[in-house]
C-alpha cells in the first residue's frame, strides 16, 4: 500500500490518494487535504466531514452524495456550492475516507 507525507506525517493512501487508515485522520490534516484541493473549511463544511466520518464507522463504507442528503439531512445544492464539481470524492477526500463506490 502507497504512502504519502501530508502535514509531516506518513499515511496510507491509495493510488488515487485516497487515505486507507481510519485511524490516520485528524482535522489537521483534513485541513490540509482541503487545503490541497483549494476548499476552505468553515463550520458547514466541517459537519458534513463529521458526519462522512460517523456514517463510515456504522456503515463500513463512504456515504454516497443521496445518503448525505437523505439520512445526513443536508442539501444537494449546498453540497455542490461547498465541494464544488465533484462533492462525493472531495467530501470523501477531505474526511479521509476511501472514494465513494460509483464515482469515476
Amino acid at each position: 500500500m502507497p504512502t504519502t507525507t501530508i502535514s509531516g506525517r506518513e499515511v496510507s493512501v491509495d493510488d488515487e490518494g485516497f487515505m486507507t487508515e481510519y485511524d490516520q485522520w485528524d482535522e489537521t490534516l483534513a485541513a490540509s487535504l482541503a487545503a490541497a484541493i483549494e476548499i476552505e473549511m468553515t463550520d458547514e463544511h466541517w459537519r458534513v466531514i463529521h458526519f462522512l466520518r460517523d456514517d463510515f464507522k456504522v456503515q463500513g463504507e463512504t456515504p454516497t452524495i443521496r445518503r448525505i442528503t437523505n439520512t445526513g439531512g443536508f442539501d444537494t445544492k449546498q453540497m455542490f456550492v461547498l465541494f464544488p464539481k465533484k462533492p462525493a470524492k472531495k467530501m470523501a477526500y477531505i474526511a479521509g475516507l476511501p472514494k465513494p463506490h460509483g464515482c469515476v
